[in-house]
């Protein structure tokens, strides 16, 4: 992966793109009005992120490039902002001052309403693989700006961290946190949303293992989540009990636990 701005960046985002190259040791290129096709067959490299004033966009050759955006996620946030129920919040029997670790952050849309939910008391720690996607995410939740202070200020209090989730849960103290959450890639991509497709060219598809539901069982003090398709045969394999709602294409599986005390 190469790390560059936009063509016209204002000298706050070249500084920006440099100091995360920096912490990724990922080559910095000016753009000098390269074009992205371009610059990626003159360097051999077909990942690109584009730091950008607001946040961030991927590029990959012969994929649809992924820009950060709080898509749904914002829609919920206002929703939950208006006291109005998340289904997702209510699984993870989410209270203010909850810690939540999210062990597959993604385009980091959990995160966000989970940060939303546990308030400035609580804590997310969102956990991604990709250097990508966690690249994405980190200029995305440090610079977007949605317009709603409560969301923004969501954003910026999630801890991201750069890591395989399986050996950050063997690190974690037993009961250290209220809610641990995982939303893999799902093993039928078929019916998949035009914003989430894009995700799997970077993403980890690789299942969820059996051992990593176990350290998170050990880990979490009143929930083990999984969000998956309502037919999957992961619940079942996992251990996991579906939450029903009524044709919802989507679902959440809980292990429920009783670690408190």
């Amino acid at each position: 992966m190469i790390i560059t701005t936009g063509d016209h960046p204002a000298q706050a985002t070249v500084r920006r793109a440099e100091s995360l190259a920096a912490k990724t040791g990922v080559r910095y290129l000016p753009r000098n009005r390269t074009s992205l096709a371009k610059m990626s067959l003159q360097t051999g490299d077909g990942d690109i992120l584009v730091v950008l004033e607001g946040g961030a966009r991927l590029y990959r050759q012969n994929e649809e490039d992924m820009h950060f955006h709080p898509s749904m996620s914002f829609v919920r946030a206002k929703r939950v902002l208006r006291g109005e129920r998340d289904p997702m919040l209510e699984a993870a029997k989410l209270l203010p001052g909850d810690t939540v670790v999210d062990c597959t952050a993604g385009l980091g849309s959990d995160s966000a309403i989970f940060s939303l939910g546990a308030g400035a008391a609580g804590q997310v720690l969102a956990l991604e693989q990709s250097l990508p996607l966690w690249s994405l995410l980190h200029e995305g939740f440090a610079n977007y700006v949605s317009g709603v202070k409560e969301f923004d200020e969501a954003l910026r209090r999630i801890k991201l961290l750069r890591s395989d989730h399986l050996e950050v849960l063997k690190g974690l103290p037993d009961n250290s946190a209220d809610v641990v959450y995982f939303d893999p890639m799902f093993r039928d991509p078929v019916a998949e949303s035009s914003a989430i497709s894009p995700l799997r060219a970077f993403a980890n598809t690789s299942c969820l293992s059996q051992e990593a539901v176990q350290e998170a069982c050990r880990v979490a003090r009143k929930v083990v989540m999984l969000k998956e398709k309502k037919d999957s045969g992961e619940f079942e394999r996992l251990g996991f009990t579906i939450c029903r709602r009524s044709q919802a294409k989507i679902v959440y599986g809980v292990i429920e636990l009783d670690n408190i005390g």
